[in-house]
């Protein structure tokens, strides 16, 4: 499991996904919860996401946080920002 930065708190979490923001709200931190990946995004790629996160919120509010998460995840492709997670 990817350390918690202490600046950093739970905005949503699923069985499958959980995303975490930096407390200056410039870092996400997306979590494939059963792949062991990680995406760290930050400046662009996390004003970026904000606004694709919204977007998805906004147009399915009803979607569990696995769901929308996993539309980031592989539809909108973060998964390509993602590394490996340490043992």
């Amino acid at each position: 499991m990817m350390p918690v930065l202490a600046d950093e708190r739970l905005l949503s979490d699923g069985d499958r996904f959980e995303l975490r923001i930096g407390a200056d709200r410039s870092t996400f931190v997306l979590r494939s919860k059963s792949d062991f990946f990680t995406a760290r995004l930050e400046g662009e790629h996390a004003s970026r996401f904000e606004a694709d996160y919204r977007a998805v919120r906004q147009r399915h509010p009803a979607l569990k946080p696995d769901q929308a998460l996993a539309q980031l995840w592989d539809n909108d492709g973060y998964m390509w920002y993602a590394a490996q997670e340490a043992d």
